[in-house]
């Protein structure tokens, strides 16, 4: 009897729900987030918050998030490029570039300002030996390698007041964007978007909170039916564990490289 060998795969279970002040007021959730496998194991994750202030904030986060995984997975990601730490900032950066002038392109559709489609961005491309991370505004991305130790890639960008942060559409944008490249033997990845941060963060050392992320971690790599995977990491962000610490909108994406 022929028996074949499971092949190595990431498992993503992602989400994006309403904060409990956007339903009592009636308006929609302004996260949105994407993501794709590309060949040879390569994960693209774009997540974005659509600004508060914003009049057409949830459009500025959809179009962020399409058009910077679009524009990844259209160009030809090879080993060479995951080895080459230059060309790696390079990708990351055209990539923020292509969403920035995305979103203003659909605000001048719009009859808008680009600042009225305001939003963060956040864009990871992971591999099982390598994590890079682009990122603007506030939000937090995080990689866990083999040997169980859990870094924060990034940390929340916030302005000199609370709920203050810079937005893909601010002037300058990119010159705050920050980076950070990772070669180890990458095992997990979160990316997640501000209403999460004060529980996913220590914020006064800057470190992931292991409580967090670590059943977080362990509940992707046993999740083998998608659809109900969705539903309870939907059921978390929801739940009253959740609500009772934050009531912004919500972002969550979750992977696992499993063996």
């Amino acid at each position: 009897m022929n028996t074949s060998k499971p092949i190595p795969q990431w498992r993503i279970v992602a989400a994006s729900v309403c904060g409990t002040s956007h339903l009592k007021n009636k308006q929609l959730c302004q996260d949105a987030h994407h993501w794709q496998i590309l060949p040879n194991n390569v994960l693209v994750v774009a997540a974005a918050d659509g600004a508060g202030s914003a009049s057409q904030g949830k459009v500025g986060a959809m179009v962020a998030v399409e058009t910077a995984i679009e524009y990844i997975s259209i160009q030809k990601v090879t080993r060479y490029t995951l080895a080459d730490d230059a060309l790696l900032r390079e990708l990351l950066t055209e990539a923020l570039l292509a969403a920035k002038k995305a979103v203003e392109d659909e605000a001048a559709n719009r009859n808008h300002q680009p600042h009225d489609l305001a939003t963060t961005l956040i864009i990871m491309v992971a591999t099982p030996e390598i994590v890079a991370v682009a990122q603007i505004g506030d939000g937090l991305a995080v990689a866990k390698n083999s040997m169980g130790n859990l870094l924060a890639l990034t940390i929340p960008n916030n302005g000199e007041y609370i709920n203050e942060t810079t937005f893909l559409t601010t002037q300058n944008a990119l010159h705050t964007a920050q980076m950070r490249i990772w070669r180890e033997d990458i095992v997990n990845i979160g990316v997640l978007t501000d209403g999460l941060q004060m529980l996913a963060l220590n914020m006064g050392v800057g470190e992931p909170h292991k409580p967090f992320f670590f059943p977080l971690f362990e509940f992707v790599a046993n999740a083998e039916d998608k659809t109900m995977a969705k539903e309870q990491l939907v059921g978390f962000l929801s739940s009253e564990r959740i609500t009772q610490r934050t009531d912004d909108d919500l972002t969550l994406v979750l992977a696992a490289f499993s063996n």
